[in-house]
C-alpha cells in the first residue's frame, strides 16, 4: 500500500462536491417551468460507496430499477465508468409477446451515470463485478506496486573532452 499522498486529493474532492451539487440542482430543477420541455429521459443520481480493504477497492453503487443488462461498466485511466440506460423500446418487444395494453406509460427513458477516480492502480484484469436486487458491486483488485515505473534508460558514459 503506498503511504504518499496524492496531491491532488482535495482538488478531487473538491470536483467530486461540485458534482454533487450539479447533481441536486439538475434533481431539483423544473424545466416545463423555464418553457423546456420535457425529453421523456430522466437521469437520476447513482449513490456510490468506495471502500478500501487493503489489496483491494470494493465499489457498491445504487442502481435500482435496471437489468444487468442495461448497465454498462467500463474502467480506463484509473477511473471507473458506470452507465445505467433504461430505454422502453427495449422491453416493447417483451411486451408485444404477452399483448399487455397499458393504460398509462410515464417510464420511456431513464439514465444513470458516474465515474470514479481511484486513488491507486487496479489490477484490470482481475476486476469482478455482480449485480443483485439493485445494487452493483465492483471488485477491484489493487495492482502490485512497484518502485519506479516506466521503462528504464539506459545511461552511457560521455567521453571528456
Amino acid at each position: 500500500m503506498s503511504t504518499e499522498r496524492n496531491p491532488f486529493e482535495n482538488l478531487e474532492q473538491q470536483f467530486e462536491h461540485m458534482q454533487r451539487q450539479f447533481e441536486k440542482m439538475i434533481d431539483m430543477w423544473d424545466g416545463e417551468q423555464f418553457g423546456v420541455p420535457q425529453t421523456g429521459a430522466t437521469t437520476r443520481r447513482m449513490g456510490v460507496d468506495l471502500a478500501d480493504r487493503g489489496d483491494e477497492y470494493v465499489l457498491t453503487a445504487d442502481v435500482p430499477g435496471f437489468e444487468r443488462y442495461d448497465i454498462d461498466l467500463r474502467f480506463a485511466d484509473d477511473t471507473l465508468y458506470i452507465t445505467a440506460e433504461y430505454e422502453r423500446a427495449d422491453r416493447e418487444e417483451a411486451d408485444e409477446a404477452e399483448e399487455t395494453r397499458y393504460l398509462k406509460s410515464e417510464r420511456e427513458r431513464r439514465t444513470m451515470k458516474r465515474s470514479i477516480r481511484l486513488p491507486e492502480s487496479v489490477d484490470e484484469e482481475a476486476v469482478k463485478a455482480t449485480y443483485q436486487n439493485g445494487v452493483l458491486t465492483v471488485t477491484l483488485p489493487k495492482a502490485e506496486q512497484t518502485d519506479v515505473d516506466g521503462t528504464q534508460i539506459a545511461i552511457d558514459e560521455r567521453e571528456s573532452t
